[in-house]
């Protein structure tokens, strides 16, 4: 029995009532906003009118001295839980390290379109709240260190530093190339990198490292779930379009990739090279591109935005339009709302006054499961941590219906794609049907038979 439920059954005893539902002092007999237990005037007087002691024949007088010494048991109790709270072991800190660097503003960005500058950083900061939350109980304090490099200043200066100050969990908002270097540094041997920004298939294969966590999905596993989903439709002719930049190239790869995977016939496949504002000219220049051929979805490749969102509603037969723009898939968009992502989303939109990104999602998901290695490890010893994050006991709630894990093989973040247009969420994949021997989940992607990912040990296990 707690020592607050003993002085309670105690009172109780003293006044002469039978339930232990509503002590002398009511509920706020043992809370007040300072942490310290008080008993006002207003408080001593309500359980007068209580059914209990007027079923008890008590009057206020006789009341009030029992009441007296009752109180007695109240300031002893104030004082032994005080001595509790003293002898309470110091929370263990554990410190969280966020890397990014400046980036240029798209020229081709809508005027409608608010100029983002705290993408991904945001939430890891909701993360480090909601970790210091369970950390109350669990005696563990977290702690979030942000870098900022300048445009044109150097990310790998930037990054030795944070390792010298052994600080070995460090969360990464930059590029694939970016990555695999500080990943190669003697100094990043015995840390733990956290990808939160780079899709490139690469990183989780011929440039693989041991070291190294994706938490934001791969290039294949958007296409992957985009093809189950179109698949099932029956729209299973594309017209591919691919826009100029590397990135684009690298989407239209995995769009290949998975119309072969999943039986998808490519009619053909057509270059976006024009110059021209799509603004003042897609309405006719659209139609004129896409004659000439019959399809069911127009698929398009343009991560700069470029020109994908001048598609829609402008090609010479009425096909929907998917990819990069259209139908869209993505780890995190702000019409979901199933499994309880709605109170995430309003915690995150009351924090940052815009909606949650992917980007925020994989930095929350990133030091949410570094917080939920220390608590069930009970530790912040990141030797622990990090054999925990890379075992099979390992699971993450993301607010996706399914437990989140690594893959043993790439180290890739298993988890759904949502499939979202613009204002409506269509479908999460993997969609129903495709099944997996082990987990549905490695639908979507490069599974570990396929996988190129070889580690510096000479095994896709780094172990």
């Amino acid at each position: 029995m707690s020592t607050q439920r003993a002085v309670r059954r105690r009172i109780a005893a003293e006044v002469g009532i039978r339930t232990l539902a509503y002590p002398i002092a009511h509920q706020r007999l043992f809370a007040g906003e300072s942490g310290d237990h008080w008993l006002s005037a207003h408080t001593l007087l309500r359980p007068i009118h209580y059914p209990e002691f007027a079923a008890a024949g008590m009057n206020g007088s006789s009341l009030l001295k029992k009441l007296a010494w009752s109180i007695t048991l109240l300031i002893a109790l104030g004082h032994v839980q005080g001595a509790q709270r003293a002898v309470e072991p110091k929370a263990a800190k554990l410190v969280v390290d966020y890397l990014t660097q400046e980036k240029e503003v798209r020229p081709n960005l809508p005027n409608f379109d608010l100029v983002v500058t705290d993408d991904g950083i945001q939430g890891a900061r909701l993360a480090i709240q909601d970790n210091n939350t369970t950390g109350r109980f669990t005696h563990q304090t977290y702690v979030l260190h942000e870098t900022v490099v300048p445009l044109n200043g150097d990310v790998t200066a930037a990054f030795k530093k944070l390792a010298a100050a052994d600080h070995p969990s460090i969360l990464l908002d930059l590029p694939a190339d970016t990555i695999a270097g500080l990943a190669a540094l003697p100094e990043a041997r015995d840390k733990l990198l956290y990808n939160i920004a780079a899709s490139d298939d690469s990183l989780r294969a011929d440039r693989c490292s041991a070291n190294v966590l994706h938490l934001i999905p791969s290039r294949a596993m958007r296409a992957d779930a985009l093809a189950q989903y179109l698949l099932k439709k029956r729209w299973t002719k594309w017209l591919l379009v691919t826009g100029p930049a590397a990135e684009d190239r690298l989407y239209a790869d995995v769009l290949k990739r998975s119309a072969k995977r999943f039986g998808i016939k490519l009619v053909e496949e057509r270059s976006w090279t024009h110059r021209y504002d799509a603004r003042r000219t897609a309405q006719s220049e659209v139609a004129v591109f896409t004659q000439g051929v019959d399809y069911d979805v127009l698929a398009v490749a343009d991560e700069a935005g470029a020109f994908g969102d001048y598609l829609s509603y402008r090609t010479w037969l009425p096909r929907p339009v998917a990819g990069t723009q259209g139908l869209v898939p993505t780890a995190w968009h702000r019409t979901h709302e199933q499994w309880g992502a709605v109170q995430l989303q309003n915690r995150f939109r009351e924090q940052a006054r815009r909606w949650m990104s992917e980007r925020d999602y994989a930095a929350w998901l990133a030091i949410r499961a570094i917080g939920e290695a220390a608590t069930r490890t009970q530790s912040v010893d990141f030797t622990k941590i990090r054999a925990y994050l890379l075992s099979d006991d390992f699971s993450l709630a993301g607010f996706k219906g399914v437990p989140l894990s690594f893959r043993r093989w790439d180290h890739q973040l298993r988890q759904p794609i949502l499939l979202a247009a613009d204002r409506s969420l269509v479908a999460v994949a993997p969609i129903e049907g495709f099944l997996h021997p082990t987990n549905e989940l490695d639908t979507l992607g490069y599974d570990e038979p396929e996988s190129k990912c070889r580690f510096a040990t000479g095994t896709k296990d780094n172990e």
